[in-house]
């Protein structure tokens, strides 16, 4: 904060003149003319000199428009149900301009930070003048004397470096901004992206974060501290220091009084009762993976100077959560003995959305997202692409390859046990996750076509023609495989993850996560990728991941235990689970029938109870409360519809739509897409898994 000059400060005063002595009159009289030629040209030199020195700092300089300053982008993230998201160290809500926030904030900010902020042009000579003083006597740069405006520069262009060109590029850009901007324009930028702690970025993000509430009801006391923290942040953040906090606070309001904006009275109720922060609800920290990936898709689609940018994601909070405890319960009860450090996990209903993400063990001791970024072996689980293309290549579930040992040019894979069974079916091959009977029938459909029916699911890694490619040797992302299991299960390839379901900016829609990637049916391969993914949940390698209903899906194991894997899908959900270790060191015999079946089956089996539509509810209650929209009702009433199931019987496939039947509560046409065996008579669907039909609410 700038200091108030003293009242009592005498202005510099001139060298007295010295009287010539007489002897050197005449030689200095004739002189005269010549010396003050002298020092106006050494002034002249002087101020050339410094001139070219600032041009040289500020001609390359990258001047800002009043747009950067005023309608900077800020990116506001919600769950599917409108709760905050944030990203580590970055929560900052939507702008709320000076003007409509409580007096209390405007006045502590300007007493404690510029208490001439409305009587200068940017930069506070007389600050200036202290802080040159400071710094000179201390022989190094130790105090700055900036202005709002100054800080302000500080914070959205040039960053915290304490030098003397930087002050010279700080003061002119804030004379750019004060000729360019209102004072109340400067204000509101400044009180929107100063940082206050706890990863909070402006007043709003910290009302909400360190009291519950919005700003425009903070209170004198609550107002004075956040005011406090400006200057120091870490140091001054109640959540961490409560009684450093007050003590600044206490600084505030005494300021506050002193500029002729508080009574002694209110000054002394406020110190008498200080603020207590009580956490606001922001989302678990768990939630930061998704976010951080939802950013980043985002970001280079939105305007730099866009103002803000409201995100509603797919995110679901429950299912989230959910995710969290499993993963992390199961890391800390088998981790250790197994020697599993890390674990991930994506849900995603098999349009694409993703409801739920888990990058890690913990996102507070690592942001690395597993999920998302960890390009690891597959395994067997990269199988579906083996057997996939056979089925292109005309092969059926019901063929048989021999599973016997196999030798390519030096290379011989071995099955799981060294145990070998001849002539078995596909299927049987499929389920019992033999190699080399994988290997051989790759061979015979071509390791071409196994990548080109990897690229037709919609598989993105890079894949290296050769042999080892059958059993899973190139590496993959979680995200991109999930993917690629979610276009078995909704019967169209390719499918896009997705975390967008809604962007709206202050000039309208913006499209959000468009892949521009047009989608084809997989047509009879749909029915027998999941008959082939059933048996292996069913008597298989996968038979740790059994639900009571249906459930298919594939285990992957890398060599020397590095890598497990289980990815599938029940009616609802399409799911994939990854465990291994940071450093790629082996695990204690984890296959991926073991810890990543187990993940997948207690997350699957609990989210059931979130997700599933009950057929006897009224429709305009389910079609309200989808997972992944916004909507009315409880958390227990929010569902998913799936979006593909078995395949039509005759009679289902030719049954007419009947409008009257839906009544206007069912999209016919959107069920009719989406599930093969539709019902428009009552607006249901057959699950996989037999049972009761259920009701399309999508």
């Amino acid at each position: 904060m700038p200091d108030e000059p003293s009242a009592n400060a005498a202005d510099p005063r001139e060298p007295s003149a010295v009287s010539p002595d007489p002897q050197e009159r005449r030689p200095r009289t004739a002189a005269r003319p010549r010396w003050g030629y002298v020092i106006a040209t050494l002034l002249c030199l002087v101020f050339i000199v410094s001139a070219s020195i600032a041009a040289g700092f500020l001609v390359a300089f990258p001047w800002p428009t009043a747009a950067e300053v005023t309608s900077r982008r800020v990116i506001v993230m919600t769950s599917a149900d409108g709760h905050d998201l944030y990203r580590k160290g970055n929560l900052q809500l939507a702008q709320v301009a000076a003007k409509d926030m409580p007096a209390n904030v405007i006045d502590a900010v300007l007493s404690i930070e510029d208490r001439r902020f409305y009587r200068h042009y940017g930069v506070d000579p007389l600050s200036m003048v202290r802080a040159f003083r400071a710094n000179s006597e201390a022989g190094r740069v130790v105090a700055g004397g900036s202005t709002i405006t100054q800080q302000l520069v500080k914070i959205l262009f040039l960053g915290p470096q304490r030098t003397y060109k930087r002050k010279l590029q700080e003061a002119a850009m804030s004379f750019w901004i004060e000729h360019h901007l209102t004072k109340d324009e400067i204000l509101t930028s400044y009180l929107n992206s100063v940082y206050l702690g706890s990863g909070t970025v402006g007043f709003p993000a910290a009302a909400k974060v360190y009291f519950g509430k919005k700003v425009a009801n903070l209170s004198l006391a609550e107002a004075a501290m956040l005011a406090g923290m400006i200057n120091a942040p870490s140091h001054d953040d109640p959540f961490h220091d409560l009684p450093a906090a007050r003590k600044r606070a206490t600084s505030v309001i005494d300021a506050m009084v002193a500029n002729g904006k508080l009574s002694e009275e209110d000054a002394l109720v406020a110190k008498l009762h200080p603020a207590t922060p009580v956490a606001g609800e922001t989302s678990s920290p768990s939630t930061g993976w998704f976010a951080d990936w939802v950013y980043n898709k985002a970001a280079p689609i939105i305007p730099a100077t866009g103002g803000t940018v409201r995100l509603r994601t797919t995110l679901d909070l429950r299912l989230q959560e959910l995710a969290q405890n499993i993963v992390q319960s199961t890391l800390a009860k088998s981790g250790g003995e197994k020697n599993a450090g890390q674990a991930a996990l994506v849900a995603m209903r098999p349009d694409g959305a993703v409801l739920a993400m888990v990058g890690g063990r913990s996102y507070d001791t690592s942001q690395y997202n597993r999920a998302v970024d960890a390009e690891r072996q597959p395994g067997s689980a990269f199988k579906l692409f083996d057997y996939y293309a056979a089925l292109r290549q005309g092969y059926t579930p019901d063929d048989t390859v021999l599973d016997a040992p196999i030798d390519i040019r030096g290379w011989q894979p071995k099955n799981y046990g060294h145990r070998h069974r001849g002539e078995v079916t596909l299927a049987e091959a499929f389920a019992d996750s033999l190699n080399d009977a994988a290997v051989r029938l790759a061979q015979q459909v071509g390791i071409s076509e196994v990548i080109s029916a990897a690229r037709d699911l919609g598989l993105r890694a890079p894949l290296k023609n050769n042999p080892s490619l059958a059993l899973g040797s190139n590496e993959v992302t979680l995200l991109d495989l999930t993917s690629a299991y979610a276009a078995v299960r909704a019967g169209q390839a390719p499918v896009s993850p997705r975390g967008i379901a809604a962007l709206v900016t202050e000039k309208g829609e913006v499209p959000a996560d468009a892949s521009g990637t047009s989608q084809h049916s997989l047509g009879q391969y749909q029915s027998q990728l999941i008959g082939l993914l059933r048996g292996v949940v069913e008597h298989g390698t996968g038979r740790a991941a059994a639900l009571q209903g249906f459930a298919a899906g594939k285990t992957g194991t890398a060599q020397d235990y590095r890598d497990a894997w289980f990815v599938g899908f029940d009616d609802h959900l399409v799911v994939g689970v990854w465990v291994g270790n940071d450093d790629h060191s082996p695990m204690n015999r984890v296959t991926g029938g073991s810890l990543p079946a187990k993940i997948w089956k207690d997350f699957v089996e609990q989210a059931e109870q979130i997700v599933t539509v009950d057929v006897n509810a009224p429709a305009s209650r389910a079609s309200a409360s989808t997972v992944g929209q916004s909507g009315s009702g409880t958390s227990a009433e929010r569902a998913i519809a799936s979006d593909q199931d078995r395949t039509p019987t005759p009679d289902e496939s030719l049954a007419p739509p009947s409008a009257e039947s839906h009544g206007g509560q069912c999209n016919v046409t959107v069920c009719e897409q989406f599930y093969h065996s539709f019902r428009s008579s009552d607006c249901t669907y057959q699950p996989y898994s037999g049972g009761p039909r259920q009701f399309c609410a999508r």
